[in-house]
């Protein structure tokens, strides 16, 4: 597919918003299957699908089938807003230029990105933890010390060790990336399944009787129990809505659709039952062991007074942490980075801008940022993102039928998708007026109870404010 407008670089054929060749279209389905490994596999994603058998009140077969909804549910919207980009090899910026203009796309690109930035930096932070864990365990070494913005020697060793790693990696370009993540995946699967074991011999057996004993129905009416199935299903599609709207940066990759779609399958769904059962069984086995239910992983690993599993797992921290931070941050802030000026910043450069703003967030997250109550406004960020999903899955599929011009994606200057100067004011307008709503969810206290489907609801308000402002305006 060839592009003779805009975004092409001279003298570079693998700008990283170019569409995709052949050759590069090669990720099977378990190159897909390891995105979602990899965005479930962090310490928050551990610690939040273990605290959801024991925090909601409902029962452990309500949970459990309440994340299955959930992989279900997310698995189609991103068989939705992946379609185009595996179609047409086009990242999740180039799509957004359909439905918001050439220059309008920057709007939600850089939106996406600004949150990515945030994240990318912290989860260094946190990789680095991680690091300086196996390096305490092999040295021996005290945790105390002189600290330098909040941080030991050690600590600063770690980040700027972990901080040049995720540099390497995207320096080689998306093969290294993928082959990461597909190592990544199974490796923590290998020792989550290790760690259940080792529970089990120190349980005397008793680790399968504690799980089910977390699947028993607390006295609960049907009405509590459909009440934690909801707030668990949004929980969960809030923890994904992030990657959902920028699929389309990786299903690019995809060899064709039975891919994307078998990967996204087994990725969410299945995925979740695989991760879920072994994060139960560990919570189980450790409240046996411990005597209490303990959701933090690196406590458990704390605990069984292991150097070698300690190893062992302080390398899994860092591969499961590195691996979300590649998928659900790195490329989505490259992508929109390279978006603001497509002639001039390639993927390299757009890599390192991002490692720039990572090495400042993360160095003064643990002293500064993280007391600023940085949250509200990162989650106003990301609401602002829903109406955006839903704008772009009408006006692909309602108003241009799958059918894009991809040479016209490309031309910057004018064409199809150049509207008003650059910008769909149909989309804008809908934008605006969804994302009151999801922006109201995060700042109005009684509208905190939509918190968790705050993200869905703007989509649609986003998605049906478009169609009835476009309808009569968009041109295949």
């Amino acid at each position: 597919m060839r592009v003779t407008h805009g975004d092409t670089l001279s003298g570079d054929s693998t700008h990283t918003l170019n569409p995709v060749g052949a050759d590069e279209k090669n990720w099977g389905w378990f190159a897909i299957f390891n995105i979602w490994a990899n965005d479930v596999q962090s310490l928050f994603g551990y610690s939040l699908v273990a605290s959801l058998f024991i925090s909601y009140g409902v029962g452990g077969w309500t949970a459990f089938a309440a994340l299955v909804v959930a992989g279900l549910f997310v698995m189609w919207m991103v068989n939705l807003s992946g379609a185009a980009g595996e179609k047409y090899g086009i990242p999740y910026p180039v799509f957004a230029r359909a439905s918001l203009g050439t220059a309008g796309s920057n709007l939600p690109a850089i939106l996406r990105a600004t949150v990515a930035v945030f994240w990318y930096g912290v989860q260094v932070y946190f990789a680095s933890t991680a690091l300086a864990l196996l390096i305490r365990t092999i040295t021996g070494a005290e945790a105390g010390g002189a600290q330098i913005m909040g941080l030991t020697g050690i600590d600063w060793l770690s980040f700027l060790i972990v901080w040049a790693f995720h540099i390497f990696i995207f320096w080689r370009g998306m093969g290294w990336v993928e082959t990461f993540l597909n190592i990544a995946g199974p490796f923590v699967y290998l020792v989550m399944i290790g760690l259940v074991i080792v529970l089990w011999q120190r349980s005397d057996g008793q680790l399968l009787e504690a799980t089910l004993t977390i699947f028993a129905n607390p006295e609960g009416t049907f009405w509590t129990e459909l009440k934690g199935f909801i707030a668990i299903v949004g929980t969960m599609v809030a923890y994904f809505a992030a990657v959902m709207i920028n699929f389309s940066d990786f299903s690019r990759y995809a060899k064709d659709k039975p891919a994307m779609i078998k990967g996204n399958l087994a990725g969410l769904p299945l995925n979740m039952i695989l991760f879920s059962a072994l994060a139960l069984m560990t919570t189980g086995g450790a409240a046996v062991v411990y005597g209490e239910a303990i959701i933090n992983p690196t406590e458990i690993v704390e605990r069984t007074d292991s150097v070698l599993l300690g190893v062992i797992a302080a390398i899994t921290f860092f591969a499961a942490t590195v691996g979300i931070n590649l998928v659900a941050n790195f490329i989505p802030a490259v992508n929109g980075i390279c978006n603001l000026a497509p002639k001039k910043i390639s993927f390299r450069n757009a890599g390192l801008i991002t490692s720039i703003f990572a090495l400042v967030i993360g160095g003064f997250w643990n002293s500064f940022i993280s007391q600023f109550g940085i949250s509200g406004f990162v989650n106003t960020l990301g609401a602002t993102l829903a109406p955006i999903f839903g704008i772009m899955i009408v006006d692909y599929y309602w108003h241009r039928k799958e059918h894009l011009n991809v040479e016209d994606l490309y031309n910057l200057d004018g064409g199809t998708y150049h509207y008003q100067n650059g910008w769909n004011n149909a989309a804008v307008k809908a934008f605006g007026l969804a994302a009151i709503f999801s922006v109201a969810t995060v700042w109005v206290p009684w509208l905190s109870f939509l918190s968790g489907y705050a993200w869905v609801i703007g989509a649609i308000l986003g998605g049906l404010f478009y169609h009835g402002l476009a309808k009569n305006n968009v041109k295949v």
